[in-house]
Parts: structure tokens; sequence; C-alpha cells
């Protein structure tokens, strides 16, 4: 793969295990089942898509979501382009930006259910959207692990991603066929199911503090806070914002359930704001 996307291949021992995607520029989300059988802490070659190397760690495993995060060593610094995350919903146009090998096809399609709950393989009930495929190629396993992302019809919209692939459904007159219907975990369930994931640990984490950055739980002499000691002054606006998201969804002025997405995009864009130099 070559180019400035935010899509990888996951490889042990020079062996391709699957894809997956940069949901921040620490973590790399994948669909379990294309890790075969590695178990927590072990060690992954992580390819970018422009070429470049870097180790990781599989540091989280939901088998029941078949989800998983690989963790990029502390030695790497990527400097890719993150996309925004964003909804889908029905009707909506759909891309495949990765795709397992050069001459494999780039998938598209429609969004046929946005958001519905689905029992995947593994055994859990996830918020799923599933997605017609324009392609009919049979097998669609190599493309699992990697990013979708809802476009408009004019092909204008976008890099958004709204979901990482899972799972292709059976043909139901045939078993032994299968559909060019897929499933895709939204990112929001992949931001419920991973602590890693939610918004204190992005700020404390997810992007380590510089000389002139102190996390939000800093302890005295981390760094600059604000007047009153408390929250570090660079992060105060991204914390109003997040204290006014729970307000909104409590007085019903939003809906709750896209708090948590609404909360990522926030604090990513603050991470991201401070990687580049930059203000909230």
């Amino acid at each position: 793969m070559t180019g400035t996307g935010y899509w990888v291949d996951l490889y042990q021992a020079e062996q391709r295990l699957g894809g997956g995607f940069l949901l921040t520029r620490r973590f790399v989300l994948t669909a379990l089942h294309c890790l075969r059988g590695l178990s927590l802490d072990e060690h992954v070659g992580i390819q970018l898509a422009d070429g470049a190397r870097v180790e990781g760690r599989v540091c989280r495993q939901d088998k029941e979501a078949d989800l998983a995060l690989v963790e990029i060593g502390a030695g790497h610094q990527v400097t890719l382009p993150i996309p925004a995350a964003d909804v889908a919903r029905d009707g909506d146009r759909w891309r495949g930006p990765y795709r397992p090998a050069a001459h494999d096809v780039h998938l598209s399609g429609r969004v046929s259910a946005g958001a519905a709950q689905h029992l995947c393989v593994g055994g859990a009930t996830i918020e799923a959207l599933q997605l017609t495929a324009d392609q009919h190629l049979g097998d669609y396993s190599g493309y699992s692990g990697g990013p979708v992302e809802g476009v408009g019809d004019d092909g204008t919209r976008g890099p958004s991603v709204v979901g990482i692939l899972i799972e292709q459904a059976p043909d139901r007159a045939s078993e032994a066929r299968a559909a060019n219907v897929l499933f895709a975990a939204t990112i929001r369930e992949a931001m419920r199911r991973f602590d890693h994931l939610d918004v204190v640990h992005l700020i404390d984490v997810l992007r380590p503090p510089g000389p002139d950055l102190a996390p939000a739980t800093a302890a005295p002499g981390d760094g600059p806070t604000a007047p009153d000691g408390g929250t570090p002054a660079r992060f105060a606006g991204t914390e109003e914002l997040l204290v006014q998201l729970d307000a909104w969804a409590q007085r019903d002025l939003i809906d709750p359930s896209q708090i948590a997405e609404l909360k990522f995009i926030a604090v990513k864009r603050l991470i991201d704001g401070q990687a580049g130099g930059g203000g909230p």
C-alpha cells in the first residue's frame, strides 16, 4: 500500500494477518478474527498506507463483538491524517478505502440499514450497519477489519469513518454461498467496547503531553493549568463543550446515543490540534 490513507495491514513474521485502520494515532482498530488467534500483548507488525512499518501489540480484545485494538509502540510517531467519525443513515452511499491487495477492487455500495442492533457471529448484540455492496465478489473476507466511509451521492463527502467491516451475510437461497450483504460495527460501538477510547483516556494517554502541555489530570508541577489550578487552560474550551453535550442530552435536545461519538470527535480534534502545534 502507498498513499496518504489511514488504513493499515497487520503482519506477524511477515505473514499478512488482515486489515485495520488508525482510529487514533496510537490505536489501530481491527476485526478480532483478522488477528488469527493472537493473544493479548503479542506483537504485530503494522504497515501504514504510506508504506512505513511500525511495531504494535494486541492490547484489547472483545471476542463477542469480534473487535480488537492494536497499540502502536511508544517509539513510533505516526503523522498520517486521521479522518473524522460520522453516523451513517439508511440509503447513504458508502465506500471501503482499504483493499487486501493492489489488484483487488475498492468496495462501495449503499447503507441498507443504519445503526441497527445486530447479533454477530461472536455472540454479542452490537450496533452495526447493514451494507449492500455494488461488487459481487463471493468471498469478502479479505476486506474484514477495513474502514467504512460515508460518502455523498456526488462523492464529495468524506473521508468520514462510519464503521468497521466484520461480517458477510450468507445467501438465503444457498447456505454454501455468500451474499453481497456486509455488516460493519459502528465507530460508536467500538468506543463503547474499549475503555482506551473514553474521553479521559484520550486526553491523558493517547497524546502524551509536550513540555508546555499538561494532562487533564495534572498533578502540581506537571505543567500549566487554569488559573484556579484545575483543568489546563488549553483544554478548557473542549471540556466546556463536553459538559454542554451532557446538558443537552439531559434536556433531550440531542440524541443520547450520539453523545459518545460527539465527545470522541471533540477530543480527537483537540489532540490533533496539539500534535500540530495549534490550539483546540
